[in-house]
Formats: structure tokens, sequence, C-alpha cells
């Protein structure tokens, strides 16, 4: 091999050494992703529930219905 040496008993080329440095980051990395995911998941929530409440999705209907008659009459006035 020209000028690198092969290392046995790893698939990926790295020591041990290597392998679990790059652990430690992908680690601290992953739990990152995952602790922001769950905050957006918290605030999503927060803002507009998935599972319908007592009424169901009829108040969000009926807010999207006043907004479109609200805006509606702007839009032929060009």
């Amino acid at each position: 091999m020209s000028g690198s040496e092969k290392r046995d008993g790893s698939l990926s080329g790295l020591s041990e050494q290597e392998a679990k440095e790059f652990h430690k980051i992908f680690m601290a990395s992953f739990l990152i992703f995952l602790a922001v995911a769950i905050v957006a998941h918290i605030l999503a929530w927060q803002w507009r529930p998935w599972l319908p409440g007592v009424h169901g999705y009829t108040s969000m209907i009926d807010g999207v219905k006043t907004a479109v008659y609200e805006v509606l009459p702007y839009a032929f006035m060009a």
C-alpha cells in the first residue's frame, strides 16, 4: 500500500482509540439533536395540538373561514 499501512481488526480502518473518540462525538451530537427535536415537538404541540379537542377541528376551520372572508374583498381591489 502506498505510504499507508492497513490496520487489522477494524472494518472502518480506525484504531480502537479513534473509534472511541468518534463514538463519543457521535453520541454527544446525537443527544443534542434529540434534545432539540424534543423541544421542537413540545413547542409545536403547545402551538397546535395534533389531536382534536372537545370540539374537534371545527374551531380551526372556523378560524380559516374567518381569515379568508376578511382577506378576500381586498384581493379584487386591484
